[in-house]
């Protein structure tokens, strides 16, 4: 739907199938590591995680920065696919279901935050990609006169990312928490 570019990294994806397979498990593996010890998780374990050796993770991410950043720009790709992806469904839905995978981006940037270079054109790419995936599913829902026509979003990702980021006893209460602040963008009839 919304067709819009991922910035990608001076690292592309190998073309080989068995190094591909490899490059994509040790950015699950890392994924992983870092939702669980931080930017700051030891490559060794990462690469032990993946399955393969330390050399294999640094010929694909030659540094820690390029590793988190590729983690981060895959994060980023999978929530603009969900955009993509989500616009198939009813306007209300596509928003509701978008928002959704946008939670579970905000818990992995708030682990890979740390580690990320603040300077780095990357961050401000992948923001813009990440509002102009999610804008034309609000505008949709706005049109069909399901969602609020003063809410933006930049409201919105502000709001999510905002409660998201709390601390919650678990999943089902953040869950619900934000299903009570996705409720509020709905028109009022």
């Amino acid at each position: 739907m919304t067709g819009t570019q991922t910035p990608t990294l001076g690292v592309a994806r190998p073309q080989r199938a068995d190094a591909r397979r490899n490059f994509d498990a040790l950015l699950t593996a890392a994924r992983e590591a870092f939702a669980e010890q931080g930017a700051g998780a030891p490559l060794e374990d990462i690469a032990r995680r993946a399955g393969v050796g330390i050399g294999t993770l640094y010929r694909n991410f030659p540094t820690r920065d390029a590793l988190v950043e590729a983690v981060y720009i895959d994060e980023v790709a999978a929530v603009v696919r969900a955009a993509d992806e989500a616009g198939s469904l009813e306007p209300w839905d596509a928003v509701e279901a978008w928002l959704r995978r946008f939670v579970t981006y905000v818990g992995t940037k708030r682990a890979l935050i740390e580690g990320l270079n603040k300077d780095s054109p990357v961050l401000l790419s992948c923001r813009t990609s990440l509002y102009d995936a999610g804008e034309p599913l609000l505008h949709r829902a706005q049109a069909a006169g399901e969602l609020r026509d003063d809410a933006t979003i930049g409201d919105v990702i502000r709001m999510v990312s905002g409660i998201a980021g709390v601390a919650f006893d678990d999943d089902a209460q953040r869950d619900r928490v934000i299903a009570m602040a996705v409720d509020g963008l709905r028109a009022h009839r």
